[in-house]
């Protein structure tokens, strides 16, 4: 018999050429799980660390990367979170019934028992057997029945193995997607929080905005009094003053929101949302770089590679538990027990019965069928092997994208920074020159308005720095095994 044929045009990157031996073994003994290999170029450091300064690939990433902020609130929150989220208790409880399934599927190596007693009382009909001769009617006949039978599969064809190796693997992917709800959830949580914070921050730049406006405003106005303004000059003072007044509203929709979601992962309700979360003034920062590893130990720690690679594992042995159904079973079987008229003789010798004996069975006729159940199963398991090739790809993938996006927003970061602080010194600098009748009023407010810019920007690119970060830490996999 041909085993069945897996492959992918990314194979050699993903498998050694043992593994895919093991993978694609005779259906005597089955497919065996496969050990992943890594591609070649996730051995070394990742492209987007060669250059940023603010990572460090020579250290392993941590799983409890939050406590890098040094945030107390952060810790608490991811804490929180991890113990009282409902989609991690889901994955827990998921996990509960896969491993049941696997002691289901252990108890196939041991005998089957079973004890029987029995009791009944029967009269033969007189018109199919004659009754005793003076009798128009068969006596009635108790009869008593005790008895152990006991039934064992020999595995000779590697069914029942088989079939725990599909149930392991089934279990271990199961503990690998607990794993990488468990890295989502600390994720989310430092985002919801960090999103929070961000708005707190944003918010009160444009408070600052707002009472520097309106300082200019009152201005223009007693200057108008004075006779040494216009009304032009009022209105465009109050205009700018309500425009950043109407900037307020979303920015308190976000933080809201941010909190509703930080409720949530904490298995809370979005009316008990974190109160230090609500007052926190700036987003949790770094004062040490990221340490990443390299693409080796990215694969290694990944949850979701483990779970392909699980799976994978588990559909190879599927393959096997539907090939033994070409050949036959055999089950060694036998049963003990008496049987009597009476109760009381059920010890005696005479009512003693047994049997033993193989039992062989083999659906001979549905040949093609179970044919056509290993070619299911073996497209099964090439559909698996695609998948975990395609796992690998996207955790490089989403961890190069994540260093690309922190590397470039730090540099978008520290110009706007500069910025702000040109904006800032133009901005008093105008101020100035406007109170000494060198300059006309629009000079001030489009110096305003280009810092009210600036600092808007900048507290928007903090914010995206600090979700770039934690997009970091997820594709790196911390949060899995911390408590």
């Amino acid at each position: 018999m041909t085993a069945p044929r897996l492959t992918s045009p990314h194979l050699p990157r993903i498998l050694t050429a043992g593994a895919l031996a093991a993978l694609v073994a005779g259906c005597a003994v089955g497919p065996k799980a496969p050990d992943a290999s890594l591609p070649s170029r996730a051995s070394g450091a990742f492209v987007g660390a060669a250059t940023l300064a603010e990572v460090d690939p020579a250290r392993p990433a941590r799983d409890d990367w939050w406590r890098l902020y040094e945030d107390p609130t952060l810790d608490a929150l991811v804490a929180e979170a991890l113990a009282q989220n409902n989609d991690l208790e889901a994955a827990a409880a998921n996990l509960r019934a896969v491993r049941a399934a696997l002691s289901e599927a252990r108890s196939g190596r041991l005998p089957s028992t079973t004890a029987s007693a029995g009791y009944s009382r029967a009269r033969a009909a007189a018109t199919t057997t004659p009754p005793p001769a003076g009798q128009t009617t068969n006596p009635e006949v108790d009869s008593y029945d005790v008895g152990l039978e006991v039934a064992y599969e020999i595995d000779l064809f590697g069914r029942v193995e088989s079939g725990v190796r599909a149930a392991r693997a089934d279990a271990d992917a199961a503990e690998a997607a607990l794993a990488a709800a468990r890295v989502s959830v600390a994720a989310e949580t430092a985002r919801a929080y960090a999103d929070a914070c961000s708005a707190n921050a944003r918010i009160a730049v444009a408070e600052r905005t707002l009472a520097l406006q309106g300082d200019t405003a009152r201005l223009t106005e007693r200057l108008l009094e004075a006779g040494a303004g216009t009304g032009l000059d009022v209105a465009r003072a109050r205009a700018a003053v309500e425009t950043t007044r109407a900037s307020l509203p979303p920015l308190r929709a976000e933080r809201d929101g941010a909190l509703f979601r930080l409720a949530t992962l904490t298995g809370r309700p979005p009316a008990e949302a974190s109160e230090a979360a609500r007052t926190c003034a700036r987003p949790p920062q770094l004062s040490q770089p990221i340490p990443v590893g390299d693409g080796a130990l990215l694969l290694a720690r990944r949850p979701d590679v483990r779970e392909a690679e699980r799976n994978l594992a588990a559909q190879a042995a599927r393959v096997n538990v539907a090939a033994a159904a070409l050949y036959p079973s055999i089950r060694l079987g036998g049963s003990v027990g008496a049987t009597a008229l009476d109760a009381a003789d059920l010890g005696d010798d005479g009512a003693l019965r047994f049997s033993v004996g193989p039992l062989i069975s083999w659906s001979f006729p549905n040949i093609l069928a179970a044919r056509a159940r290993v070619a299911q199963q073996g497209a099964l398991a090439e559909a698996a092997l695609a998948r975990f090739d395609q796992t690998v790809l996207v955790a490089l993938q989403e961890t190069e994208t994540a260093l690309s996006n922190y590397g470039n927003e730090l540099d978008r970061r520290a110009a706007l920074s500069a910025a702000r602080d040109e904006a800032e010194r133009a901005a008093r600098l105008s101020r100035q020159r406007f109170e000494a009748g060198a300059d006309s009023f629009l000079t001030v407010l489009d110096a305003e308005r280009t810092l009210a810019q600036a600092e808007a920007q900048l507290a928007a690119s903090e914010a995206l720095v600090v979700t770039y970060q934690v997009a970091l830490f997820k594709a790196l996999a911390g949060g899995w095994t911390a408590a």
